[in-house]
């Protein structure tokens, strides 16, 4: 997942004259470039689930509205490289209807709670996946048990087509999709409502001055402890040792109990491209599983 679940550029800065014009008018455009640069809190940031970043900017006939979320956000651009005319097809013919309403802003101003069982239509034990990144762990995950929903919120378009072809081709109809920020999905989420939730490989967030926007701190963690019910498990799974460590302290202080921390996944897990990728590139895999008392 690069993991119930939303575009950006960065301002050019003047690279000084090169020799074309005096170096006064060149400080006076990059001061006045400087000038636009947004505060730290509205900057660009990277995608929850690691999704690929190019330049290729975005364009409104496949990119959902962007939600307005209150906290730091954990994800950036909402788009990569441009995307192949199958996937364009998943986007404009199956998303709207794996989409719930009532989630969005637009949908729902006064944030009213929502019954999970409108989502999907039917009762069942509802699972989360904090950025899906390409599906696969997601669509895995609903073929081994139908008998459950699971919804998975997905900021990043491109990874939001490569599910939505994973589902075609997995024939499975017990999933739902947010393809936005996960953080309207537990807005609006009742207490107590979802069985199981799932963090996989996500954004790393490497600098320490960026720590604060991973997901594993007590804003979202704190959220999201609402919505479990007691007994339901949060899984983590990561490359980055800090990253761990960070989950390994905030998760318990968010009320979690660990229950495993270990090297070797679970007995039901796919193996990710990411972690297909942090392998070939020498990094170590590390689970933990944490429980709602």
């Amino acid at each position: 997942m690069r993991g119930l679940v939303f575009s950006f550029s960065l301002a050019k800065y003047a690279g000084g004259c090169g020799g074309r014009s005096p170096p006064r008018v060149a400080s006076a455009q990059a001061e006045a470039k400087s000038s636009q640069r947004m505060p730290l809190d509205r900057e660009p940031l990277c995608t929850l689930s690691r999704s690929p970043m190019t330049e290729s900017p975005e364009t409104p006939d496949t990119v959902p509205p962007a939600p307005q979320p209150e906290w730091r956000n954990f994800y950036g651009r909402r788009s990569g490289k441009t995307m192949r005319a199958s996937q364009k097809t998943y986007i404009s013919e199956d998303l709207a209807s794996l989409t719930p309403g009532g989630i969005s802003k637009e949908d729902n101003p006064g944030r009213e709670i929502l019954d999970p069982g409108t989502i999907f239509g039917k009762d069942a034990p509802l699972w989360l996946e904090v950025g899906f990144g390409g599906g696969e762990h997601m669509v895995h995950m609903a073929a081994r048990n139908p008998g459950v929903n699971i919804l998975g919120c997905e900021p990043f378009i491109n990874g939001v087509a490569m599910l939505l072809g994973k589902i075609r081709a997995a024939g499975v109809s017990n999933v739902a999709i947010w393809p936005g920020d996960v953080r309207d999905v537990m807005e609006v989420l009742p207490e107590g409502c979802i069985a199981k939730a799932f963090l996989n490989y996500p954004d790393p967030w490497h600098k320490r001055r960026h720590h604060r926007r991973r997901f594993v701190t007590p804003g979202y963690l704190g959220a999201l402890f609402r919505i479990l019910a007691p007994g339901a498990e949060f899984r983590v799974a990561t490359d980055i040792p800090n990253y761990m460590e960070q989950a390994l302290i905030e998760a318990p202080k968010a009320g979690f109990a660990l229950i495993a921390h270990q090297a070797t996944p679970w007995d039901d897990w796919l193996s990710t491209r990411y972690e297909q990728k942090a392998l070939r590139e020498g990094r170590v895999p590390d689970y933990a599983t944490f429980r709602k008392p």
